[in-house]
């Protein structure tokens, strides 16, 4: 594929008319239209539909454009970064991540990467639903076990496990019938649909309770502060419990080693990973050189 034809499409894409495109980019409008139909033949598709002031784009036009728009801005990026020789990290980074984690950590670790290249911008959103990089133009997403077939790629920076906890005037009752497990009053993220028995190991027997979820609350940190604030027992992240534990505002009744927690940096295979996004990998792998929150 012609990457100059790809360019000038593009250009005429984004500003839906060649007179437009000509005017944005100083080039003559007879050279965009013909550089669109050499792109054409060489692909042996129609991308444009033509007529009047507008200009349109086929199915298969608007499907080029989406898919090589970034694409294409990343090889042009890095063609004036090598011929300027400086491929230095610079521009804005986009980054969505859990809002657990960016609450806890993410003003620090955002100003402590900004510090060590002050020519990138930071943006980082707190959110806990399901972003799509690519639609959505995210440099980076961090995720919680993510999918195994996800066509995202990256690296695992941390780990974290998972705690049963409860208030301290919460006693654990002892059920060591598994026919008859214990209710116990429970709190849970709001999109929790399973009721599974919790199992807990101590003294050499196996108490089995049944959580009754009288809160759904929609983030880890409600649930954290229900639990502290005496509503019931949880699963929560060791990094979110650890201090109250260790202070006596919680108590540890379990934990649940069989529920693994790997934190990934991930970004689109479908674009080139340009030195940002290189710079902040090695940058989170860095700041957990013990691979635990």
């Amino acid at each position: 594929m012609d990457l100059s034809a790809l360019a000038d499409f593009q250009r005429v894409a984004a500003a839906g008319s060649l007179g437009k495109a000509s005017r944005d980019s100083g080039r003559p409008k007879a050279t965009l239209s013909r550089r669109i139909r050499h792109l054409e033949a060489s692909l042996g598709v129609r991308l444009v539909e033509r007529g009047g002031r507008a200009l349109r784009l086929t199915a298969e036009g608007q499907s080029l454009y989406e898919r090589t728009h970034d694409l294409l801005r990343d090889i042009e990026d890095v063609g004036r970064n090598l011929a300027s020789g400086n491929d230095q990290p610079r521009g804005q980074l986009r980054i969505s991540a859990p809002v657990l984690f960016a609450s806890m950590l993410g003003g620090r670790l955002s100003a402590e990467f900004a510090a060590r290249h002050p020519e990138v911008r930071v943006l980082l959103d707190a959110n806990d639903r399901m972003v799509d990089p690519v639609e959505e133009a995210y440099d980076v997403v961090i995720r919680v076990n993510p999918h195994p077939r996800s066509e995202l790629v990256g690296r695992c920076f941390a780990h974290d496990a998972l705690y049963l906890v409860a208030p301290p005037s919460l006693p654990m009752p002892e059920a060591i019938d598994p026919e008859n497990p214990a209710s116990v009053p429970a709190v849970a993220m709001a999109r929790r649909t399973d009721a599974a028995a919790w199992r807990i190991e101590r003294d050499g027997q196996t108490h089995h309770l049944a959580p009754d979820y009288r809160l759904l609350l929609a983030s880890l940190t409600m649930v954290h502060a229900a639990v502290r604030a005496g509503a019931g027992a949880a699963v929560l992240p060791r990094s979110l419990t650890r201090r109250d534990i260790g202070e006596g505002r919680l108590t540890l009744w379990s934990h649940q080693p069989e529920r693994t927690v790997e934190l990934w940096a991930l970004h689109s295979s479908r674009r080139l990973v340009s030195p940002k996004v290189t710079a902040f990998m090695e940058f989170l792998v860095e700041s957990f050189p013990d691979r635990q929150l």
